[in-house]
């Protein structure tokens, strides 16, 4: 949600250490004045400066929004800018976020009002996507430039981007090139302007050139500091994604409340037990609820001591850790049919510490109302009254308890407070049932259980269920009922498309889909071609959010062909390209990721409610919150509290959560956390009045093409 209605929250972490004004600005006094740091979006509806408000709002950073085409808006004029508090003068704004870099009339007050608000407190302005011209640093593009689609394109950062804002990146932004049939990013390629104080971040091969052309640079003039981007872009595009960091980076100066991390956990659901088996024939899973009683026959997968010893090995080529997600009655019938002997089992416990446990219910029933599969799709069972039948508290407890004896008693390295249950069962599904099973809370209370799994794409926001919170996981589109590729395929196929291509016309009811096919895949290449790359983006896309959602697969998916490791290794692998060493992927447990969305709700609560007020006044910054509600920010490494180091390192800066015990917080910055001074020289607002000249003639302006999120 926009924080555009927040008028009294005030964000932490300024751009400058300390605030010396330009010699031509008259002062009587040379007291440092506050500068309360939310940012001030200007927005014009393009997606450009929506791209950047949704990462200020992922992070947790606080931000007002002006809409150019809200006839009732706020003027931005001295007094919407700065006033005083306590006598000391405040700037209201760390930064000011622009649709280009000048969105309003010719001799429009409103502009002027910001270029002399820019130059008297140092604040930074984000050009979020202008036409290159002289006004923005920039030569044309018909000067020696270009303009046209860079779909595809791989764009580089400059040494000057690599030692700024955008060191946390490993060199290269690739621009995504999605469809073919669909124009996505569009740019204009530009050098320096011929006198023009421009600094290149990231840059582009001109085509036909042996030159190269700005996309994101920083433009010193007037004493005014502007970060001109030219090209456009969406929030859920790659290359925005890779460059957002950055971007919010150079406009705070790197101090600023919220935090942004990169998340990777995946959930391996099932783990000793067998995942039924998709028949190619029928179209359904003998042994499940998609096929009726007694149809095909029963094939089921299993992993081996080999895929044990698989995952070890991949884990530690990767750097990360899998979260088993087990059933020990899986392993007790499979003794039980083999003379006490489950040669899995016995691999698995003997690496047990290799892994992290997670408890998955001891059989896996189905935790919810009593099914009724005598029909496909099942129904609830219901008295003979209408009311529905429900498990009851008892069985699911039994359930819960019983694998946590077993899985202790087999030596797992157990969080207690972690569950799982089988589908997510006991929750809500629709169509068939619309609320929680009401034994479920009392049965998780009763086991100490403080965080349960939810399935994102049914249940995908944080709840408390009894004592437990939910932790939403991404499904990925790797099915638990495929073990070999050939068989992923064939039912990726009968889901995807039409009744007249033997598919199961789910797409044609549901048109708004995205991953419909126009025909099926051949099942020899189709999923290394299609889905493999398809669901890598997805993942990936999940990881570049700031979204520390658990990802889910199943055992079935880690033996036979192994099929799930060319989408974790196209994510990492991917991964590994784009980021440098300082920004690793942060994989955790699901109790921490719980934590992390339990505190973020918290925190946007408390800044959606004007309860947070934050502000800097040289070195030190000032945060105050409610009692109970964690602060976070992003401040630069030597940042202290108390005398005590603050935060955790990630992505070239420190970043962290604290008590606030509903007293104000004191951080200071260390001495390197200097301000970046504008080109000296002076205010001169005549260039900056100008209206911009976004496109030349004969060029449409681009808008960016908005995948499925």
């Amino acid at each position: 949600m926009k924080r555009t209605t927040r008028t009294t929250a005030l964000a932490v972490g300024a751009l400058i250490a300390s605030l010396v004004r330009p010699a031509t600005a008259a002062h009587a006094d040379t007291v440092t004045p506050r500068v309360d740091l939310r940012v001030l979006v200007v927005s014009d509806g393009g997606p450009s400066t929506d791209a950047i408000a949704a990462e200020l709002d992922t992070a947790g950073t606080p931000y007002t929004e002006i809409d150019l085409q809200d006839t009732a808006r706020p003027v931005i004029d001295a007094e919407f800018l700065a006033d005083t508090v306590d006598g000391v003068e405040r700037a209201r704004f760390q930064a000011v976020v622009l649709p280009d870099d000048n969105p309003f009339p010719t001799g429009s007050t409103e502009m002027a009002a910001l270029a002399a608000y820019e130059q008297t407190y140092a604040i930074p302005q984000v050009d979020a996507y202008t036409y290159a011209r002289p006004e923005a640093g920039l030569e044309y593009p018909v000067d020696g430039g270009w303009s046209g689609s860079v779909d595809g394109v791989t764009a580089e950062v400059t040494e000057a981007g690599a030692a700024g804002p955008f060191a946390y990146l490993d060199g290269t932004v690739p621009f995504e090139d999605n469809s073919p049939d669909v124009g996505e990013s569009y740019a204009y390629l530009s050098t320096p302007a011929a006198g023009a104080d421009f600094t290149p971040y990231v840059d582009a091969a001109i085509p036909g050139q042996t030159t190269r052309g700005s996309l994101v640079g920083e433009y010193r003039h007037d004493g005014r500091r502007e970060l001109v981007v030219t090209f456009v872009y969406n929030q859920y595009q790659q290359q925005f994604r890779l460059l957002a960091r950055g971007i919010v980076e150079w406009m705070t100066g790197g101090v600023h409340l919220g935090a942004s991390r990169n998340y990777f956990a995946v959930h391996v659901d099932d783990v000793f037990a067998a995942d039924d088996r998709w028949d190619t024939e029928l179209d359904c899973t003998p042994g499940d609820i998609d096929c009726p009683p007694g149809q095909g026959v029963e094939n089921p997968i299993r992993m081996t001591p080999a895929d044990v010893d698989h995952a070890i090995e991949w884990q530690g080529r990767q750097g990360i850790t899998l979260d088993m997600v087990y059933n020990g009655a899986g392993s007790v019938n499979e003794r039980e049919d083999n003379d006490g002997v489950d040669e899995l089992a016995d691999q698995l416990i003997a690496d047990r510490d290799g892994f992290r446990w997670v408890n998955h219910t001891y059989s896996h029933p189905f935790l919810g109302c009593v099914q009724d599969v005598s029909v496909v799709p099942w129904k609830c069972s219901t008295d003979a009254d209408g009311s529905t039948q429900w498990v009851s508290r008892t069985e699911i407890s039994d359930e819960i308890a019983t694998n946590r004896v077993w899985g202790q008693a087999n030596g797992l390295p157990l969080d207690t407070e972690e569950l799982v249950t089988g589908e997510h069962s006991g929750l809500r599904i629709l169509p068939q049932q619309p609320l929680d099973n009401p034994n479920l809370g009392p049965a998780l209370t009763d086991n100490g259980v403080k965080w349960t799994a939810s399935d994102n794409s049914r249940d995908p926001v944080q709840r408390q269920v009894g004592s437990a919170t939910t932790v939403s996981r991404y499904p990925m589109n790797i099915f638990y009922n495929a073990g070999r590729a050939a068989e992923q395929v064939d039912e990726y196929n009968w889901i995807y498309t039409g009744r007249a291509q033997g598919g199961s016309g789910i797409c044609e009811d549901n048109p708004a889909t995205s991953t419909c096919l126009t025909a099926p895949l051949d099942t020899a290449t189709g999923y290394a071609d299609h889905i493999v790359p398809l669901e890598t983006r997805t993942a990936l896309g999940h990881v570049l959010s700031n979204d520390p959602k658990p990802h889910f697969i199943h055992q079935s998916n880690l033996t036979e062909d192994r099929i799930a490791y060319p989408v974790l290794d196209g994510v990492l692998s991917t991964y590994d390209t784009l980021f440098a060493d300082n920004a690793p992927v942060v994989n955790l447990r699901m109790k921490d990721l719980g934590i992390e969305m339990q505190r973020r709700e918290a925190w946007d609560a408390a800044l959606d409610a004007g309860q947070v007020t934050a502000y800097r006044v040289g070195s030190a910054v000032t945060v105050e919150a409610p009692d109970g509600v964690a602060v976070t920010a992003t401040l630069p490494t030597g940042t202290t509290q108390g005398g005590a180091a603050f935060g955790d390192a990630y992505a070239g800066a420190v970043s962290g959560w604290t008590a606030s015990a509903g007293q104000p917080l004191t951080l200071t910055l260390p001495a390197s956390a200097a301000p970046q001074a504008a080109t000296a020289g002076s205010p001169d607002t005549t260039t900056s009045t100008t209206p911009p000249t976004k496109v030349p003639a004969g060029v449409t302006e681009q808008v960016p093409y908005v995948p499925e999120n």
